[in-house]
């Protein structure tokens, strides 16, 4: 207890008076992302940072007192990668949320940690930009947040994840420099390839090499004209899988192909009554965005391939509207279902033609535990997303589902994937990470880990 007050009047003579959060309630509410039993141990103190300087003094002194530092931003995360654990410091980025520059001629942007994904889109589209990246959270989740975990989203099947357009960073560190200070990593240019792509190891890392304080994004210019969009409905799970190993094996490849289930299409319209009528298993909805008669020609195979592949029907959207509706439901998935109870979410992916055989084994995993799931999915690049569904305060239900998480893991795996795409590791994963990589690889890791920070206060226990 002495060393925890120590350790809170230490972190306060550096910090403006707002800066320093102790109040039990108010630390427990920052201590946690939304991972669904994820445990999270009891912090000492919370720092809500403004400057990269307060930082660098937060990293200091938790250094000088063995004190280990969780970074977070918005807490959208679902794989525990934010949760506090015992005598940390929770050190809260969302404040640090400015776009500190645009620069058109070269199409890049440069953003603090803590500004929101969607804000950075908004503030480059008025220079006829744009970011690419958006995962479902993207009006809530942070640009540091997204670099943690290397975050996808819809429109990653054409364009890529984060890490495709992260081109610097600045970030404290510790490690072989002194802890506290702030390194500048990248370049700026397109290319380079000067020293080792430290960029690239951060990007994804969880926070556990460092704080990421600023970030220096590639932009792409504005896309023109209205996309197409393309709806199937499915009689089963398996057959719109079916239609995505199908439509890769064509060569065809949409700016979006996601899936949702008739679980999720029922959650959300009961909630948000957008006018879905869930007459289907499963639903593909793509959006080809190639202009002129080539995106017509894509759009039309998209379809053609989702009737071959079993489709109910599949056919080109001609209701704006509608359209968006449908894509408003899959961004909405996840929310609609947390309202049915606890919702334990997985992350698998898969290679694009043994998406099938996952959609098979999710229905099958869920049957023999007798768990409610629902699945939406970023199809067209194998990245799967069951979610687990139990009735509140339930533990019979709880074990099951978690049971069940496990199994989803092993599958993705003997199919040739990996337990996350792209929500992290974090505490959920770290198991089935350790049964995806072999021994050697996990070695490599932990040196790394170690060689960057040898007192192990960046978020240990994650990754």
């Amino acid at each position: 207890m002495i060393a925890a007050a120590t350790l809170c009047e230490a972190l306060s003579r550096g910090l403006p008076g707002d800066r320093l959060v102790v109040d039990q309630d108010v630390l427990a509410a920052i201590s946690h992302d939304e991972a669904e039993w994820a445990p999270a141990g009891k912090a000492v103190a919370g720092v809500r940072a403004r400057t990269e300087a307060e930082v660098q003094h937060v990293v200091r002194t938790c250094a000088e007192f063995g004190a280990p530092v969780v970074p977070r931003g918005a807490g959208t995360g679902l794989s525990g990668g934010a949760n506090a654990v015992s005598g940390c410091v929770v050190l809260d980025l969302s404040r640090m949320n400015q776009v500190l520059e645009i620069d058109p001629d070269n199409l890049v942007c440069v953003v603090q940690p803590g500004a929101v994904n969607n804000d950075v889109k908004a503030a480059v589209a008025e220079h006829g930009l744009w970011y690419p990246p958006d995962p479902a959270s993207a009006p809530w989740s942070t640009i540091g947040g997204n670099v943690a975990t290397n975050a996808g989203g819809l429109c990653c099947l054409k364009y890529g994840v984060t890490r495709d357009y992260v081109l610097g960073l600045r970030a404290v560190v510790g490690g072989p420099v002194a802890y506290g200070d702030a390194v500048r990593l990248g370049r700026r240019t397109t290319k380079g390839v000067v020293g080792l792509d430290l960029v690239g190891l951060f990007v994804g890392s969880e926070g556990t090499l460092g704080v990421v304080t600023e970030v220096t994004l590639r932009l792409r210019p504005a896309l023109l004209g209205t996309p197409r969009t393309v709806v199937g409905a499915f009689p089963d799970l398996v057959s719109s899988g079916q239609a995505v190993a199908q439509i890769t094996r064509r060569g065809l490849t949409p700016a979006v192909l996601e899936l949702l289930d008739r679980a999720c299409l029922e959650a959300v319209e009961e909630w948000k009554h957008l006018g879905i009528d869930a007459d289907a298993a499963a639903m593909l909805l793509a959006r080809v965005d190639t202009l002129g008669d080539s995106g017509a020609a894509e759009a039309a195979a998209i379809a053609a391939t989702m009737t071959a592949a079993g489709a109910l029907w599949a056919e080109q959207s001609t209701d704006d509207a509608e359209a968006e509706a449908l894509f408003d439901a899959r961004r909405l998935a996840y929310p609609a279902l947390e309202r049915l109870g606890p919702v334990l979410t997985e992350d698998v992916c898969v290679p694009r033609s043994q998406v099938p055989a996952m959609l098979e084994q999710i229905s099958a995993i869920a049957a023999r535990h007798g768990v409610r799931t629902a699945t939406v999915a970023h199809a067209g690049d194998g990245n799967l997303h069951p979610c687990l569904i139990t009735p509140p305060g339930d533990s019979a239900a709880r074990e099951a589902a978690q049971a069940a998480f496990e199994e989803f893991l092993d599958a993705a795996i003997a199919l040739g994937g990996t337990v996350t795409g792209e929500h992290g590791v974090g505490i959920l994963k770290r198991d089935g990470m350790r049964r995806e990589l072999d021994p050697g690889s996990l070695a490599l890791q932990a040196a790394v880990r170690h060689a960057l920070d040898p007192r192990a206060i960046f978020n240990p226990g994650k990754g």
